[in-house]
């Protein structure tokens, strides 16, 4: 018999819902459903520009962060250009190479989880239009610091265009954050991806927006879905700025709640590097293969990449403890075996799956 989920914890979502403020924002959109929203997202774009204290015309607005990759890429790749990216990562990337015609050019990630900035920078040829960087990483939460990310964007080359996603940057904390907004102005060829998605807990309605010289930023522009932003998903990111003291102190929670649980986990035996993201990021040699079905009988649903790593997104407090209770027995095991499930002997990953086919649905 299949066990019910009772925490959902696969897909780096919020676990708050919108704020009492935001939600009556919203409902007074619905009132006007009957209206459509602006023909292109002129007053978010404005709003969001202030916000992020740039001009209107470093801000381009699309359907998630998602949608704005989409977007860069419809404009900048030519059928049979490569796009090269970190892998394991988010799993879109591959998708959205597709949706275009361009080659994915996946790239493995180090030993201990960091994107290999070197290996990215050798991937990098005459057919390559765009290379990605998740920072913070998704899955695995590590950072690139600020000093490395200057030193990358350095390296590459004006034609190649720097996806920088950074849709779990507000949870990110610590010395050698980069500040990415003051490298556009040295970097043209630059596009800085945000999201309403995560931090927010705005997952479903689909707002993300992007940073970048206005050159590059006008050439997305020009691919924009026109009514692609609706009335609600407005109002809801107009009130969560107004409302974003309040959603501070939630994202301070969830960094709280992902300290604990890596600490703990790391008591019960299991290795859990640092994290920057909403999430903790558990790796073969530990045995989770039989994590994963540990909390999958505990009704406890996470991202599982079978003999590879185990994504737990940080949820509430009950949610959090469900998963350490779930993982007590395996992590005693993890500390005093150490199994290894398809892990070479020095604790890496022997082989790094391929990145998913068109039709496989992504995570978050």
């Amino acid at each position: 018999m299949d066990v019910p989920v009772l925490h959902r914890l696969a897909l780096n979502e919020s676990p708050y819902p919108p704020l009492p403020s935001v939600r009556r924002a919203m409902r007074r959109a619905v009132a006007q459903a009957h209206r459509y929203p602006q023909f292109y997202p002129d007053d978010l774009t404005e709003l969001i520009a202030a916000w992020c204290r740039v001009t209107p015309d470093r801000v381009v607005v699309g359907s998630g962060s998602v949608g704005v990759a989409l977007q860069l890429l419809q404009a900048v790749v030519e059928r049979g250009d490569t796009m090269a990216y970190a892998w394991r990562t988010f799993d879109a990337y591959p998708l959205l190479a597709a949706m275009v015609g361009a080659h994915p050019v996946p790239v493995p990630l180090s030993p201990d989880g960091q994107q290999d900035l070197g290996a990215l920078l050798a991937a990098l040829d005459h057919r390559t239009r765009v290379v990605v960087l998740c920072n913070p990483h998704n899955p695995t939460g590590s950072l690139v610091t600020a000093d490395d990310l200057s030193a990358f964007l350095r390296q590459v080359p004006p034609r190649v265009t720097v996806l920088l996603d950074e849709a779990y940057v507000e949870f990110a904390r610590g010395p050698g954050l980069p500040d990415t907004p003051a490298l556009l102005g040295a970097h043209p060829n630059l596009l800085v991806l945000r999201t309403f998605s995560k931090a927010y807990g705005l997952a479903a309605l689909r707002v993300g927006y992007g940073l970048g010289a206005p050159d590059l930023v006008a050439r997305i522009r020009r691919q924009q879905l026109p009514f692609g932003i609706n009335a609600v998903a407005t109002a809801a990111v107009r009130a969560s700025l107004r409302a974003d003291g309040e959603l501070r102190l939630r994202v301070d929670t969830v960094v709280a709640e992902r300290e604990r649980l890596r600490h703990e986990l790391v008591d019960l035996g299991w290795r859990v590097r640092p994290g920057h993201a909403n999430s903790a990021w558990l790796d073969a040699p530990d045995p989770i293969d039989e994590g994963a079905a540990a909390l999958t009988a505990a009704g406890v649903q996470a991202r599982h990449y079978p003999g590879e790593g185990l994504r737990l997104t940080v949820g509430s407090r009950k949610a959090n403890d469900a998963v350490l209770a779930a993982l007590a027995g395996v992590g005693r095991h993890a500390a005093s075996g150490r199994r290894a499930s398809s892990a070479a002997p020095d604790g890496t990953v022997a082989a790094h799956p391929r990145p998913p086919v068109s039709g496989q649905r992504p995570d978050g």
